[in-house]
């Protein structure tokens, strides 16, 4: 493999959830031929969503939705992120049987004002919830299934291996918005965007790009490699519950997003622009290099 070589260690994000660690392990370890070498900083989703609209960094793993505001510098990365189906957010209360309506003026949770999740609750919530809801309150993922529990909150928006976990809470599923978003779109869930500043040039984008697919494939030849490095990071998880994160979140759209990963990338966008959720997008926006 060839590629673009930097002075100096390109700064990245991405959070410790173990598909990312499980993705960006063989590249952070400098065991990608080639591939530019990383300065990796660990942070929560709403964290690297900020650190993108300020434009901190070289390289961050990023909601989608929050792609409208940053695509003028960075560039978005046709692969290394999550997309798929059947890995939707769910929103998740204490009391079982709560419909949807119950949420009118309810104060509820989310990881990040920015974030995909959040971008798929408002447009469902647009829909289900009449009056609409009460309050946001932006949590670290970590924080919002016990707060639920604890009534801190009404309700929760959650992500990832929550989707594994929330019962472990006494929780229960309100809605699940994957299912929403593909039963009204039939197009696969666009959660997490790697993106790379535009500045870093044509070459070093595709370098990058090189090696966030090489560094996914060699994780899939050996799973093993990997593994210290996800359950170090991966926030006391069980390692059962590790392996199906990975194996949901962790497919054919982050080797190569495709036809249909662009497609559902520009489907949740429009719909949100239209919806006057998110700015829209410029011509030639998610093209990846320019």
């Amino acid at each position: 493999m060839t590629g673009a070589r930097t002075e100096r260690p390109l700064r990245i994000a991405y959070s410790p959830c173990p598909n990312d660690t499980f993705v960006f392990h063989a590249w952070s370890h400098g065991l990608v031929p080639g591939a530019p070498e990383l300065d990796v900083t660990f942070a929560d989703i709403d964290v690297t969503n900020g650190m993108a609209e300020r434009g901190e960094l070289d390289v961050l793993k990023v909601s989608y939705a929050v792609l409208p505001w940053v695509l003028d510098e960075y560039a978005l990365l046709p692969c290394g992120g999550a997309l798929g189906r059947g890995c939707g957010p769910l929103v998740l209360t204490r009391e079982p049987g709560a419909g949807a309506g119950g949420l009118g003026g309810a104060t509820v949770a989310v990881p990040s004002e920015r974030s995909t999740a959040y971008l798929l609750f408002r447009l469902w919530a647009a829909e289900r919830v009449p009056g609409g809801v009460g309050k946001i309150a932006v949590l670290p993922f970590h924080e919002i299934m016990p707060a639920v529990r604890d009534g801190r909150v009404d309700a929760g928006l959650v992500i990832h291996e929550a989707r594994f976990t929330y019962q472990d809470y006494g929780l229960h599923r309100l809605a699940d918005l994957g299912e929403y978003w593909e039963g009204t779109t039939g197009l696969p869930i666009p959660l997490g965007a790697v993106i790379a500043r535009r500045s870093l040039g044509a070459p070093t984008l595709r370098a990058l790009a090189r090696a966030a697919r090489a560094s996914v494939r060699m994780a899939w030849e050996d799973p093993r490699a990997s593994r210290p490095y996800v359950l170090e990071h991966a926030q006391e998880m069980d390692p059962s519950v590790a392996d199906r994160h990975i194996g949901l979140y962790v497919n054919e759209f982050t080797a190569d997003l495709g036809e249909s990963g662009y497609a559902a990338v520009r489907g949740l966008l429009t719909r949100a622009a239209a919806e006057e959720l998110v700015p829209p997008l410029g011509p030639g926006a998610l093209d990846f290099v320019r």
